[in-house]
């Protein structure tokens, strides 16, 4: 008799025998841009982040996009919702936030009971170019920006912002005007 015991058994076995289980392929991550598909809802010229998958798309034409690789904020510091991007800069300077320095007093100590902003270049953290987020004409200090940290890209570990290998914010930089719609999800 063919029991729900039996089902399971058989399962359970079939699972451990090479072959007779199917098998789900690993998708590997992958930051280079490359032209890929996207829904009819985003219209060309916008920017939309998809945290979860570690991807930024810039939309070219309808259902068409940019894919870029990006790392993103850790859990608790990560802006979602609408910006635009009022600002852009080369090689920008850089402060952390009064917000940063209080988490994190020793990697941030030179920055500590002073007005000290580092200059643009490669040690800048904000690496090769930043894309200034703005809600309703504010500055919400979340940037889309070059980084010194390649090894972060495909992962959460900066303090908000929306990190680019700099070579891809570079290209994003001159493909995006002031403007451009910003939606992270």
């Amino acid at each position: 008799m063919f029991t729900r015991r039996v089902f399971l058994a058989s399962t359970a076995a079939a699972s451990l025998m090479p072959g007779l289980a199917a098998a789900k392929k690993a998708v590997e991550y992958d930051p280079a841009p490359q032209f890929v598909r996207v829904k009819k809802q985003f219209l060309p010229g916008q920017l939309l982040v998809v945290p979860r998958s570690y991807y930024l798309y810039f939309v070219t034409e309808p259902r068409k996009a940019i894919r870029y690789g990006c790392g993103v904020g850790k859990a608790g510091l990560e802006f979602t919702g609408t910006a635009t991007i009022d600002v852009k800069k080369e090689w920008p300077t850089w402060r952390p936030t009064n917000e940063m320095i209080e988490r994190d007093p020793v990697a941030y100590a030179k920055f500590k009971d002073n007005d000290y902003v580092q200059p643009g270049g490669n040690g800048n953290p904000l690496g090769a170019r930043a894309l200034y987020l703005f809600q309703n004409g504010v500055d919400t200090y979340f940037r889309i920006h070059g980084t010194t940290q390649p090894q972060t890209i495909g992962r959460a570990a900066s303090n908000g912002c929306i990190r680019m290998l700099n070579e891809h914010v570079v290209d994003l930089y001159n493909r995006v005007p002031i403007g451009t719609v910003v939606t992270v999800v």
